[in-house]
């Protein structure tokens, strides 16, 4: 029995075929070439972006540092502040104190100001104020003054001859500061002006 030895030949590819190859052979070396050249665009340059980067964590250090500072001032103001007014809520509370103190030595300097109890009076007085200023609490100049609704309390309004109009004729109690800031309105009496006269109404 006989082998029959069929040896394979390669196919013989028509040459209209051969040309379709040539072309896509020649179009996918033109697209790498394309694709080399969009890469060479795309490549940045390591030293402008370390300088860049550089540049933005220096801004944000410098941002950082002036929050830092913002913050180290703004506490040291509200420590300085709550050093400075610690004793606000003490000294408004003896403000009712001092009041009726000074009604007391009023009606005993009335009564006789050369006796003993109204000297002592007198002394307890001056300690009193002179322990205010200690403390930064200032009075509230009012009498004779023109008229400030941040540091007077206008109670009632008078006619008179003497004061102008908008100032301050009496005191009814006294004010005071601390460390410049107002701890207790002046309540006074206001001007207003002389009193309007028969003719004056008339004109």
């Amino acid at each position: 029995m006989s082998k029959k030895n069929k040896e394979s030949k390669p196919e013989k590819i028509p040459e209209e075929h051969e040309n379709e190859l040539e072309i896509e052979e020649v179009e996918s070396n033109d697209s790498v070439n394309e694709n080399e050249e969009g890469s060479d665009e795309k490549v940045v340059d390591p030293l402008e972006d370390a300088k860049n980067d550089a540049a933005h964590w220096k801004d944000i250090a410098a941002r950082n540092q002036a929050e830092l500072d913002n913050y180290r001032k703004r506490m040291a103001r509200e420590k300085s502040d709550a050093i400075r007014f610690a004793n606000a809520s003490l000294l408004s509370e003896l403000l009712p104190v001092i009041d009726n103190f000074q009604m007391g030595l009023s009606a005993a300097m009335n009564e006789d100001p050369d006796s003993i109890i109204s000297k002592g009076m007198e002394m307890v007085q001056k300690q009193l104020e002179e322990f205010f200023t200690s403390q930064g609490a200032i009075p509230v100049s009012a009498e004779g003054n023109e008229f400030n609704p941040n540091l007077h309390e206008a109670i009632s309004q008078e006619t008179s001859d003497t004061i102008p109009e908008g100032h301050v004729i009496s005191e009814i109690r006294k004010g005071y500061t601390l460390n410049e800031r107002l701890l207790r309105a002046a309540n006074v009496i206001v001007s207003k002006g002389p009193e309007n006269t028969d003719e004056d109404n008339g004109s």
